[in-house]
């Protein structure tokens, strides 16, 4: 996205819902889910965001100010920035907008990334909360353009989490290397099972809670797919 952008590719704004995964799980929140991704995971249950192969983006995503974004939204709500990939916009003005206008809105900020951008300041500056998904080898493989490989400053930040999308406990156990080699504390470490029905996310939920507890890290069910299924504005 150009860095003069006065607009956002937006795919939804919803809500009145709660957070399926990770460390705030079950939280009160309302979504922005932005388009474009630096990345091309295998199992991506928002492809829709980025993949023109086989979605229309010019159907799926809406170019949007960051007042008419917030005109959408709840004061005092925490917001979660999903995407694709949020940080693909930090140097547009439009998202900085729109972060400013989430603060005067009393709303906490919550962003979903992949973690191979480093945030910029003004998310630093703000007590934001980073929810970041390092990319295992069940992703697939990726464009020989593309890197999955990590931004190393995320321990550093204090309100940042790990979360891995796991299939199995050799997953877990994939998951915990990975964590443990950028030294982010196994108290900030979360894995959660690979899968968009109610069938695949209890068939795994066992095995993965067990790995979980037996490496001393964190598991999250995907609370939203159980509620409501895999579908949009959930």
């Amino acid at each position: 996205m150009p860095g003069g952008a006065t607009t956002l590719p937006v795919s939804e704004v919803f809500t009145n819902t709660i957070q399926g995964e990770g460390p705030r799980a079950g939280m009160a929140c309302q979504f922005v889910r932005l388009g474009g991704c630096n990345l091309s995971c295998s199992w991506c249950d928002s492809a829709y965001t980025w993949d023109a192969s086989r979605y229309s983006l010019r159907a799926e995503l809406t170019p949007m100010t960051a007042t008419e974004i917030a005109a959408q939204l709840t004061p005092g709500l925490p917001v979660v920035l999903s995407g694709g990939e949020p940080l693909l916009h930090q140097n547009s003005p439009a998202f900085r907008q729109l972060i400013h206008q989430l603060t005067m809105m009393n709303c906490d900020v919550h962003v979903e990334t992949n973690g191979t951008l480093a945030p910029p300041a003004l998310l630093l500056s703000r007590e934001t909360t980073f929810i970041v998904s390092p990319k295992l080898g069940n992703a697939g493989d990726h464009k020989s353009s593309q890197s999955p490989q990590p931004w190393m400053g995320w321990p550093r930040i204090a309100r940042a989490h790990l979360k891995f999308v796991v299939a199995d406990a050799d997953d877990v156990g994939e998951a915990v290397a990975r964590a443990d080699a950028m030294g982010m504390p196994r108290r900030r470490t979360w894995v959660m099972p690979l899968g968009t029905t109610t069938e695949e996310l209890l068939e795994r939920w066992p095995g993965i809670a067990r790995a979980a507890a037996d490496h001393y890290i964190n598991a999250s069910q995907r609370l939203h797919v159980l509620a409501w299924g895999d579908r949009k504005g959930t």
